[in-house]
């Protein structure tokens, strides 16, 4: 049996107890791409650990619901995941583009707005901007639907190329609407309105939570930490798990659990399962 980590913090420490001592109020919150998924050159590639969805699958039955929250399209995430059809996830939902998308396990559908028009003249612009930074060789476009993102990890000098392009990324984003969402080698524009803080908030209320873990990975998890914080100054207890990287060292700082990495959050996702009547 995988062992139930000490959360560092007193707060944690509430949040893991009432978990598991009504699981059936509580909700599951998961970042995709770091959190599920392993960091991989060509998001395209990205898959679940392979540990994950089996995981998952004995841990849903016996919480209120399981919730993955990611600023990838709702159903590259569902495929990515292998989250469709699976017994145990019929309840599963998915909250694409940081929530302005929904996807139900139980229809295998998919809710959304229309999209944000600002969206196609930043996708038109970007390459012009691209070769006009000279960010240099291997910097390249992650088309993504309601929003698109610049990735620099192939780069010759990533973490420069990242550095160059965040003002004249935030100024084409500004112009358009929208704005940036900086990332781990990435920086994506999107709309306005939406973070994965809103999106959980929203879906906490929705099955009226009484308690709440999250995990995540990298900057766009932060306002999700800063949701569960506000659930818990509101007497909702929570558990902030961090899946850990030498990228990103900003959720580590806050976080109540430091995983190793997908395996750790499968590895933990697997203990709360076994610790839960």
């Amino acid at each position: 049996m995988d062992l139930l980590p000490t959360p560092v913090t007193q707060a944690g420490r509430d949040g893991l107890a009432a978990l598991l001592e009504k699981p059936r109020t509580a909700v599951i919150g998961l970042d995709f791409d770091g959190t599920l998924a392993p960091i991989v050159e060509d998001p395209e590639q990205a898959r679940a650990h392979p540990d994950a969805v089996p995981a998952l699958a004995t841990l849903a039955p016996k919480v209120a619901s399981v919730a993955v929250v990611t600023g990838r399209p709702a159903e590259v995430a569902v495929r990515h995941g292998g989250f469709a059809g699976t017994p145990g996830l019929e309840h599963l939902v998915v909250l694409g583009h940081y929530g302005a998308e929904r996807w139900d396990a139980a229809t295998n559908t998919v809710t959304a707005p229309p999209p944000h028009p600002g969206v196609a003249a930043v996708r038109a612009e970007l390459p012009g901007l691209l070769d006009r930074v000279g960010a240099g060789h291997g910097t390249w476009i992650e088309e993504k639907g309601r929003a698109v993102a610049v990735h620099t990890r192939r780069a010759d000098d990533p973490q420069a190329a990242f550095e160059a392009l965040r003002d004249p990324l935030a100024d084409l984003a500004t112009r358009h609407g929208l704005i940036v969402e900086p990332g781990r080698l990435v920086l994506e524009l999107r709309p306005p309105g939406m973070d994965k803080g809103v999106a959980l908030l929203e879906h906490i209320r929705a099955t009226g939570a009484q308690s709440v873990l999250y995990a995540g990975d990298d900057l766009g998890d932060l306002p999700a930490y800063a949701a569960v914080d506000k659930l818990r100054s509101d007497g909702i207890p929570g558990l902030l798990v961090c899946s850990g990287s030498t990228e990103v060292t900003e959720l580590a700082e806050r976080a109540d659990v430091v995983v190793d990495g997908p395996a750790g959050v499968v590895a933990l996702l697997r203990a709360l399962a076994a610790h839960m009547a």
